[in-house]
């Protein structure tokens, strides 16, 4: 057996793997794509009128708006108690 065609062989099937390998990794990345786009197209398709009667939405409404709501309230009574304020204070008035 001559070392040059065993070489030459090997060499053969080693690129046609790497052939196949690639060939494999190119349909992953095409069926990958394919099915992005045909899920991008279907939230494309959303009524918002149907939105705009949806329970559950209106329920995730109405809690962030009760939330800002006691963010609000939170925050104008420290702003009562005087957090958030800046008042120069003097050397004399800090140590007297």
């Amino acid at each position: 057996m001559d070392p040059d065609s065993v070489k030459s062989t090997l060499q053969t099937l080693a690129f046609g793997n790497v052939m196949a390998a690639a060939a494999r990794d190119y349909q992953k990345e095409v069926a990958a794509y394919e099915k992005a786009q045909t899920s991008s197209s279907v939230n494309e398709e959303v009524d918002l009128d149907d939105l705009m009667d949806d329970p559950e939405l209106e329920k995730l409404h109405a809690d962030r708006i009760a939330a800002l709501k006691r963010e609000a309230e939170k925050r104008q009574s420290l702003t009562k108690k005087g957090h958030g304020e800046y008042r120069e204070i003097t050397e004399g008035d800090f140590f007297g």
